[in-house]
């Protein structure tokens, strides 16, 4: 599943423009408030037209940054959403400063007091902005506050003066010089402490988000585990039931037999085929418990690392065939072997490859009518050795064919063919397959056969599990 990425301060940045855009929408009531006690208090003193135009000034770039801040909250989250935020936060900031600078101007320069309203700004940026960009800030500042009393000292910005406040001051250098230099140490100590303050916060905020992710993370962990044993244990309980449902008549049966021999109730004509149904039933008991040993075998080495030394499989197939050939022979069936030149070697035991080629032939053989053929291929390509066995049987039914693989499963046909069946046998060849890097699959028609194909990675092969398996090719 693919994860979004996101930046731990990208919400809390956000919703701090937010906060700034509010808080200017106050500031700018309060001016239009103030600006209309000086029309009525010192009428004529102040350029009235000026101070409103920075007014509106303020007023058409909050709201443009609100309709900006709607449009960057809907966007995706990530990387580029953050620098776009961190950019928007430097703008408002350095806009700010300029339309208080502005503002100052036209209310008396450096005779007024809210020139104190340059502090507030720059702990504003502390707040928002990087350390650097911070000081950055303050530097503007302080030149924006230098640039005012000296171009007003000099002559080239009018000076607008408020009765309220002593006269001449902006003439004074000793008193600009001792402001200017006020200003600019206040607006670096201000910006030194916090920026200080908000570092030691945001990297407290880093080290509770990075708990609160390594946290989640282990409660991810631990619910995959707790539902992995929960699958385990209902496996469990699965194959247990049907281990003891499947072994059950068969006792029953042995038992049933035993009990008619020995207690006298069978004919003394009868005994000999009352032990012979017995010995059968028994001989599938065998052939049950057997195949439950492979199939324990192979579920206990499902997720391990088993070493194996490379063998040949066209050997395996080779001794297996030879072993099924009487069987094959006597319902007249043809058996064709197929096996490519210069087979490269694969990593499987050599025990569980017969295991393997053993349950398809013989599943092969036993559902196939008499006359009927089975072939059996080998071949490889780049990454990977592919068997293939082919019979021109009875088939499986699409509703059966998800299901040929499941343990303790028998198509209905197959039932019919051959009653007494352990079901388990195709099960252990998948998981064999598979604990070995393989893959196995089957392609079938009703009344025409089935073709079961597995692949294993070649041991000379570099990435066998980057390949897909060769598709099964049909033989009828």
């Amino acid at each position: 599943m693919p994860v979004e990425e996101h930046h731990p301060f990208e919400s809390e940045l956000i919703a701090r423009i937010g906060w700034l855009i509010r808080l200017r929408w106050l500031a700018i009531l309060g001016m239009a408030f103030a600006i209309g006690l000086a029309t009525l208090w010192l009428p004529g003193v102040l350029p009235l037209s000026s101070l409103l135009a920075v007014v509106a000034f303020i007023s058409l770039y909050n709201l443009s940054f609100f309709l900006y801040l709607r449009s960057l909250r809907s966007g995706p989250s990530g990387a580029v959403r953050l620098r776009h935020a961190a950019l928007f936060a430097y703008v408002q900031i350095a806009l700010d400063l300029a339309a208080l600078a502005a503002a100052l101007h036209f209310a008396g320069g450096a005779e007024n007091p809210i020139v104190v309203f340059f502090v507030f700004h720059v702990i504003i940026a502390s707040i928002l902005l990087d350390r650097s960009v911070s000081f950055l800030m303050a530097a503007l500042a302080s030149f924006l506050f230098l640039a005012i009393a000296g171009l007003e000292y000099a002559g080239v910005l009018t000076h607008y003066h408020v009765p309220l406040f002593d006269a001449e001051l902006y003439q004074q250098p000793r008193y600009l010089v001792v402001a200017i230099a006020t200003m600019s140490m206040t607006l670096f100590l201000v910006t030194y402490l916090s920026t200080s303050i908000t570092v030691q916060l945001r990297a407290r905020d880093q080290d509770l988000l990075q708990s609160n992710l390594t946290c989640q993370i282990r409660s991810v962990e631990l619910e995959s585990l707790n539902e992995q044993l929960q699958r385990i244990d209902t496996e469990r309980t699965r194959f247990i039931v049907m281990v003891t449902h499947e072994l059950r008549a068969p006792i029953n049966t042995v038992y049933s037999a035993l009990e008619l021999a020995l207690s006298g109730y069978a004919p003394p004509e009868k005994v000999d085929e009352v032990l012979a149904r017995a010995q059968r039933r028994m001989t599938e008991l065998l052939e049950l418990i057997s195949d439950l040993l492979d199939l324990a075998k192979a579920r206990q080495q499902t997720g391990q690392k088993v070493k194996a030394t490379p063998i040949q499989l066209a050997e395996v197939l080779q001794e297996v065939v030879d072993f099924v050939r009487i069987e094959a022979e006597e319902k007249n069936l043809t058996l064709e072997l197929d096996v490519a030149e210069g087979l490269a070697s694969v990593h499987i035991l050599p025990d569980q490859a017969k295991l393997v080629w053993t349950n398809l032939l013989s599943n092969a053989i036993k559902y196939t009518d008499t006359g009927g053929r089975v072939r059996v291929s080998l071949d490889q390509d780049e990454t990977q050795v592919t068997g293939i066995v082919c019979d021109t049987g009875i088939g499986i039914s699409q509703e059966d064919l998800p299901h040929v693989f499941d343990e303790f499963f028998r198509a209905g046909n197959a039932r019919s063919v051959s009653p007494h069946g352990t079901g388990v046998g195709m099960a252990v060849v998948r998981r064999v397959i598979e604990n070995w890097g393989g893959r196995i699959w089957v392609e079938s028609t009703p009344g025409m056969g089935a073709t079961f194909t597995f692949a294993l990675p070649r041991a000379d092969a570099q990435s066998p599990a980057a390949q897909p398996p060769l598709r099964a090719r049909r033989q009828h």
